[in-house]
Order: structure tokens, then C-alpha cells, then sequence
């Protein structure tokens, strides 16, 4: 369903020294959520964001029964594993990093949790697992203390907390480090805060 194309930018992946791959929202292009590496960009970073056929992974809800959104689901699940599959080539685990937001969160959260292995770190900006219920038969393996960010706010429009909640849960469960910030009155939008903990926890290795 998704032609495996993508957009990128930085350094060439053979001079990388870290990777960062970036999932764009629902109706947003690459370049768009390809705009957070000017906050992660030291000079050493190959960024790359997939793209979904007509901007969109997947047409319902993440919250709707999982076969009422294939064949995308699985056609977006296949693709950016294949990215991710791409700079591990490249580098080693812990220097590939996965970053979405809202629709990209999902499948962030999705695609690593199916497979959970260490990485050098997550960011799921808004986002939860997929499906009418977190069912843990779908995700196995060891994040082996993988950093990973998980963000909402108290009242998303298009993400319930709850779902984020048990989305953080879920990955503790297969040994990540996790991270939970939610924010009140919040709109569905990457705020500076999220950005700076990123870049500071994850990216620089910091205590919070």
C-alpha cells in the first residue's frame, strides 16, 4: 500500500555517527516532522522520515479493531522496520533513534514494541500502541533499559491519555526506561518542553 520512499537530510548515513528516524503525523509530509532535527542536529546525524501514501498510514482511528485498518497498518509497520533495518546496517542498535508524532506516535511506539530490542532511544510524541485494546500477545522481546519518551496532554483530542498510560506501561513491561510527561491543557502539538527533555534524556544521556 506505502511505496518505501523517504526523505532525509544531515550527513550521509555512512558518516553518521547516530540516526534518527522521524514519523510524520496524519495529512503531514516528511518534511514536516523532518523540521525537529534543526532542535537534534550536531553535524554527526543522518535524519530520515518516511513517507505514507497520501500523508496517511492508516485511515481510521488507532483506537478502531486492528483489521479495520489493513492493509496499511501493516504495509506502514513493514516500511519503516525496513528504514530502521536500513540504518542498523549502517550503525549499531544503540545508535538508531525512533521519534513520531500522533499518527507517527502510534507507530512508533508500534513498530518498536512489536520487536523490542535495545535502541539508542524512543520519543513518542503523543501517541499510544494501536488497537481497540493494548493486547500484549502482539509485543515481545527486551528494550534492555532503551530510553524511551512517551507524551500527552491531559485532555488530547485525538489520543486518549489513557491509551498513552498503558502504552508506557506496556513498554516498561519489555524493559524500557520510560519516561511519562503529560500536560495540562495542552493543545495536539510538539511543545519546546518535549523537545528539550528529548534532546537532554535521551540524545545526551542526562538524568532528568
Amino acid at each position: 500500500m506505502h511505496p518505501y520512499k523517504f526523505e532525509h537530510q544531515g550527513v550521509s548515513l555512512e558518516q553518521a555517527e547516530r540516526a534518527i528516524i522521524l514519523i510524520h503525523g496524519r495529512g503531514a509530509p516528511p518534511w514536516d516532522i523532518l523540521g525537529l532535527a534543526e532542535y537534534f542536529d550536531d553535524g554527526k546525524t543522518w535524519f530520515a522520515a518516511p513517507e505514507a501514501y497520501n500523508y496517511t498510514w492508516y485511515p481510521y482511528s488507532f483506537l478502531v479493531p486492528r483489521d479495520q485498518n489493513q492493509p496499511w497498518l501493516n504495509s506502514a509497520i513493514d516500511n519503516i522496520g525496513r528504514l530502521i533495518a536500513s540504518a542498523e546496517e549502517a550503525l549499531s542498535p544503540e545508535k538508531v533513534f525512533v521519534m513520531g508524532f500522533s499518527q507517527g506516535a502510534c507507530l512508533t511506539a508500534e513498530v518498536t514494541s512489536q520487536n523490542a530490542r535495545k535502541l539508542g532511544g524512543i520519543a513518542v510524541f503523543t501517541g499510544g500502541l494501536i488497537g481497540n485494546s493494548v493486547e500484549s500477545s502482539f509485543y515481545k522481546g527486551d528494550f534492555e533499559g532503551t530510553r524511551v519518551y512517551i507524551s500527552n496532554g491531559d485532555n488530547d483530542p485525538h489520543i486518549p491519555l489513557d491509551r498513552t498510560e498503558k502504552t508506557a506501561q506496556t513498554m516498561k513491561s519489555l524493559g524500557a526506561e520510560v519516561h511519562l510527561d503529560v500536560f495540562p491543557q495542552r493543545p495536539h502539538t510538539i511543545n519546546m518542553d518535549e523537545i528539550d527533555k528529548v534532546k537532554h534524556w535521551i540524545l545526551n544521556r542526562k538524568p532528568l
